[in-house]
């Protein structure tokens, strides 16, 4: 009896709906080559594992569904270009389908520049290859587009990963990890041996970042982690909590912060391998929601990409934003390089110029609070105070005609801090103490001098203290204070200095990374800086709707910078404290007062300048200002109605500029001049409340 065509067919498609329908191992490698893309690039086009792509072709696994309808469709299409030598071309009428092998988010976790997928190293063992590799000649030829960035190949799977309950651990660029941890020891030994987790240093004599592994609710229960801390003062666990004791029994270490929302989990260094993760749990709000907004909220793949973008763009996070912004001048500068002894030849650590060194300096009396042990109860001669603005302008001095103004209207500077950081020369050396010193503008230090006697408009703030009032007698300032004086026209004459001999940008790096990663987050957000002026306010009212994912992103730098500046004078916390002992802070390599005194004198210096060029342009006078905002009364809800422009429609130099750039301005709220008045007369900052809700801001950023 005959075969029909329908039995026919129907086996053919039987036989084509087994598995696995892949060619041999060997091929699969060969055909990866021949498209010039790495083992680490294709496992994250398949959202899988370096180790699992290798294991692909060395024939030790296969993929499953839906994975393997994918990885046939990828050498699929590499076999339509690239056959093994001796075999039939394709015919031209019928080519394979082929997808792009690139992830959705590309991100290289490497200090090295990032170089063309067909130049990329490629590390991994391979396996015997049955074919010759095919010549340059019949290579695809590079794509149009920029190639992806390529990933460290030391660190396959990125920088980190966030752990949910049911074992899997989202990565970067989508990539999913199987994590089989059933507690925290578990856990810090897949991340080492395993996940394939971590970042390249950013600076040749720094150190590589450590994984981070980000803790789910559902991951920290099932790993027997409680869902809150008990101790909401030290935020950590007791000392006999059994995670606590399974860490010790083995053999691993807690740093002195103990097991809290960013536990670091560590054995000693071993030469150079590092033996250290990073977790953070997020029921214990690790990721809070002024620095993070929204995004402990989110799905585990959605928290590894804001986590990743950042990671890539600033630092693997330590902590808060804060702690990054200090860890990060860190990595940019670190305190040591290698430098050879003369006597002995051997290569050991030495000074790195240009950092902090390895020691905590002394700051000079005057840099100091009451309470720190250099000066408790031994000093009387003051201290200098350069803090951002906090002023109202005095209720008496607003005129009828400003009063009758429809509008105030808030400007905030973008990352005034940051701005003030770029080029700012910092003292790097122990401070010298002077008498009756020459007043040297370029010289970083803190001045005794007399600026009572300086008589400045009222309706501005005083450009010499916090709250805009006029100096009673000598006091301490920073140089840019000082040196602003000088600027308006007035004489200083120094009674004492604090100096330091050796100085430098210390901050440069630090700045310029940072203020590269602020403009990448906002163009992903659609604002760029070659927007109009009104393109740009449009631009601004949306930005944060266009993607929740990196407006947080956003909101995490500014953080970093706002954050990372406090950090360097960071007092003493506890309820246990007593004045004059001494905190674990001050400690710090990089507990450097004079370094925040610097960046936050030159800030409040700068909107001085603003402020009185606005009055030579415009007539404005300011009703407040809170650090990086200020309130104008307005005839307009429209800054493009009052900012200075030019005939040719360009704005005039001197005053404050709308632009998406650290330095420049946006717009922050607006509100009713009646509004206004009411909170001057009843003592209130209307700079603190301009931007509508409940919104306070009283460092700026």
């Amino acid at each position: 009896m005959g075969i029909s065509e329908e039995e026919l067919l129907a086996a053919a498609e039987e036989l084509l709906a087994e598995e696995p329908q892949l060619p041999p191992p060997a091929e699969r490698a060969r055909l990866r080559e021949a498209a010039g893309i790495t083992q680490a690039r294709l496992a994250a086009a398949l959202k899988t594992s370096t180790q699992s792509v290798k294991n692909y072709e060395n024939g030790r696994s296969e993929p499953r569904p839906p994975r393997l309808e994918a990885y046939q469709r990828i050498l699929a299409g590499w076999a339509a270009k690239y056959p093994a030598y001796g075999a039939p071309a394709p015919a031209a009428t019928s080519p394979a389908p082929t997808i792009a092998v690139e992830p959705e988010a590309p991100a290289t976790f490497s200090s090295a520049p990032a170089v063309p997928a067909e130049q990329a190293p490629d590390t991994e063992e391979r396996p015997a290859r049955a074919a010759a590799r095919p010549t340059a000649s019949s290579r695809r030829p590079a794509a149009k587009k920029a190639a992806a960035p390529v990933l460290d190949p030391r660190f396959p799977n990125g920088p980190l990963v966030v752990l949910d309950g049911d074992g899997s651990a989202y990565g970067v660029g989508g990539i999913v990890l199987e994590c089989p941890a059933a507690t925290i020891v578990e856990l810090v030994e897949w991340t080492l041996r395993e996940a394939g987790l971590g970042a390249a240093k950013l600076n040749r004599y720094g150190k590589d970042a450590d994984p981070l592994v980000v803790l789910t609710a559902a991951a920290a229960a099932k790993l027997g982690l409680p869902d809150r801390l008990e101790d909401r003062r030290g935020l950590r666990l007791p000392e006999d909590h059994p995670v606590v004791k399974q860490i010790g029994k083995a053999k691993w270490q807690l740093t002195q912060r103990g097991f809290g929302p960013w536990p670091r989990i560590y054995r000693k260094a071993q030469g150079s391998d590092r033996q250290c993760v990073q977790l953070a749990i997020l029921p214990w709000d690790a990721l809070d929601d002024r620095s993070w907004p929204g995004v402990a909220e989110m799905e585990p793949a959605d928290i590894a990409r804001v986590l990743g973008v950042y990671a890539q763009r600033v630092l693997t996070p330590r902590g808060s934003t804060a702690v990054t912004g200090l860890e990060l001048m860190t990595a940019l500068r670190p305190p040591t390089r290698p430098v050879r002894d003369e006597e002995t030849g051997n290569w050991v650590a030495g000074h790195n110029p240009g950092s902090l060194g390895t020691e905590a300096l002394a700051p000079a009396p005057p840099e100091a609070r009451p309470e720190h042990p250099l000066v408790h109860s031994s000093w009387d001669g003051g201290f200098l105070a350069e803090e951002a603005y906090r002023w109202t302008r005095d209720i008496d001095l607003l005129t009828a005609e400003e009063a009758s103004l429809p509008f105030a209207v808030g400007l905030d500077l973008n990352t005034a801090f940051l701005a003030s950081s770029a080029r700012l020369m910092v003292g790097l050396s122990e401070p010298e103490h002077f008498i009756r010193p020459a007043f040297y503008p370029k010289v970083p230090g803190c001045w005794l001098v007399d600026l009572s006697h300086i008589e400045l408009d009222p309706r501005l703030p005083s450009p010499f203290t916090q709250d805009g009032t006029r100096p009673t007698g000598p006091a301490w300032y920073q140089t840019h204070t000082v040196a602003y004086a000088q600027e308006l026209g007035h004489n200083v004459e120094i009674l004492e200095a604090y100096l330091r001999r050796e100085t430098g940008a210390y901050l440069d790096p630090w700045h310029d990374r940072l203020k590269t990663a602020y403009a990448q987050t906002m163009a992903d957000l659609g604002v760029t800086p070659d927007l109009t002026d009104a393109e740009f306010l449009a631009a601004m009212e949306v930005h944060k709707q266009v993607d929740p994912a990196m407006a947080a992103v956003l909101a995490a730098i500014k953080g970093t910078v706002k954050g990372g500046i406090g950090k360097l004078f960071e007092r003493p916390q506890g309820a246990h404290y007593r004045d004059g002992e001494e905190w674990p802070a001050m400690k710090r390599p990089t507990w450097a007062p004079w370094i925040r005194n610097a960046v936050i004198a030159k800030s409040r210096v700068n909107m001085h300048r603003k402020l009185a060029n606005m009055v030579k342009l415009t007539g404005m006078y300011p009703l407040a200002v809170l650090s990086d905002c200020v309130v104008y009364p307005t005839p307009s809800a429209s800054p493009l109605d009052f900012l200075p422009y030019a005939a040719s429609g360009k704005p005039i130099p001197g005053g404050f500029r709308l632009g998406s750039t650290p330095g420049l301005a946006k717009l922050e709220g607006v509100q009713s001049m009646a509004w206004a008045v009411d909170l001057m007369e009843q003592g209130y900052n209307p700079a603190s409340h301009v931007k509508g809700g409940d919104a306070v801001f009283d460092e700026g950023e």
